[in-house]
C-alpha cells in the first residue's frame, strides 16, 4: 500500500467512525502535508489507517449517527426449495432507511438465493417480501452489454430515470470515479478487466438513487484500494438514507453494518438478525 492508498483507507476509516467531513478534509490534508514533506512510509509515521483514526476520531469527537427511518425493505418466512433440497427455511430480514444489513452464510446456504427473491427475481414457495420505494440490485456476476462502451450503459440506464444522455454521462462518471475508476475511455465491456466491469455493474446499480440497494458480493476482482472505496460509498449511502443488503463472505467487515442475517442452517431460517 503506497502513501495514496493509505490516505485513502484513512479517509475511509475516518468516515467510518464517523468524524466530522470538515475534520477529514483537514485531518488528511495534514497528513499528506507531513507525508510529502517529511517522506517515509505511512505505515511507519502513524500506523495501520484503521487504528491511527481511531485515536483522530477520539480526539476530534464523531457526529452522532443518524437515527433508522422507515421501513424499506421486509421480508418474512421465506422458503425456497429445489426439488427435494431446501434451501431457505424460514428466513426473514427487516432493513429500514439508513441501515446496512450483511447476509451471510457458508456457500450453498442460499444468499444469493435470498437476495434474487428480495428483488423479485424468484418467487419462494411461501413467505412475501414487502418493499418501500426504488429498487436496484447488482448480480454478482453479468448485468453488463459485452458491446456497449461504459458511457453507453450509463445512457442506457439514465434513460429509465428520464435523464439526458450528457446528465447520465455526468452522473455514472462521478459514481465511478468514487470507486476509483475512471470510465470515460471508449472500451466495451468485454474488454473491461473482471474488477472493472464488477465496478461498472455497482456504478450502475446506483445509478438511478435507488431507496434499496440489493449487492451481491458486488466487489469480486477488486483490489484493496477498491475494496476501501467500495465501503467508503456504501457508509455514504447509508448516511444518505438508503437501505442496503450486501452479501458478503469477508466477515472481518461485520463491524461496518447495522444488522446481520445469517443463513447457515443450524436452525429454521438460519441465525436471527443482529444489530
Amino acid at each position: 500500500m503506497n502513501a495514496d492508498q493509505w490516505l485513502h483507507a484513512f479517509a475511509a476509516e475516518l468516515h467510518h467512525d464517523r468524524v466530522a467531513p470538515e475534520d477529514i478534509r483537514h485531518v488528511v490534508a495534514e497528513a499528506a502535508t507531513h507525508l510529502r514533506d517529511g517522506g517515509g512510509d505511512p505505515w511507519t509515521v502513524f500506523g495501520p489507517p484503521d487504528r491511527y483514526a481511531a485515536v483522530i476520531a477520539e480526539s476530534v469527537g464523531t457526529r452522532p449517527a443518524p437515527r433508522p427511518g422507515p421501513v424499506l425493505l421486509h421480508a418474512e418466512g421465506i422458503t425456497k426449495r429445489y426439488g427435494r433440497r431446501t434451501v431457505l427455511r424460514d428466513a426473514g430480514l427487516t432493513v429500514r432507511a439508513g441501515q446496512i444489513a450483511a447476509v451471510i452464510g457458508a456457500n450453498g446456504c442460499g444468499k444469493s438465493t435470498f437476495l434474487r427473491i428480495c428483488a423479485g427475481l424468484a418467487s419462494p414457495d411461501r413467505g412475501q417480501v414487502t418493499l418501500a420505494g426504488r429498487l436496484a440490485y447488482c448480480p454478482q456476476q453479468g448485468g453488463t452489454a459485452d458491446f456497449l462502451l461504459p458511457d453507453e450503459h450509463f445512457v442506457l440506464v439514465g434513460a429509465g430515470r428520464g435523464m439526458t444522455r450528457s446528465t447520465a454521462r455526468r452522473a455514472g462518471r462521478a459514481t465511478a470515479r468514487q470507486l476509483g475508476w475512471e470510465s470515460a475511455d471508449p472500451v466495451p465491456a468485454r474488454q473491461l478487466s473482471g474488477g472493472t466491469r464488477q465496478k461498472l455493474n455497482l456504478t450502475l446499480s446506483t445509478l438511478n438513487e435507488p431507496d434499496i440497494l440489493l449487492l451481491d458480493e458486488p466487489y469480486q476482482g477488486f483490489d484493496r484500494g477498491s475494496y476501501v472505496n467500495f465501503w467508503d460509498q456504501l457508509l455514504r449511502l447509508r448516511d444518505a438514507g438508503r437501505a442496503i443488503v450486501v452479501v458478503t463472505h469477508l466477515l472481518n467487515q461485520l463491524d461496518r453494518v447495522d444488522l446481520v442475517l445469517d443463513l447457515t442452517p443450524a436452525v429454521p431460517g438460519g441465525r436471527p438478525c443482529t444489530g
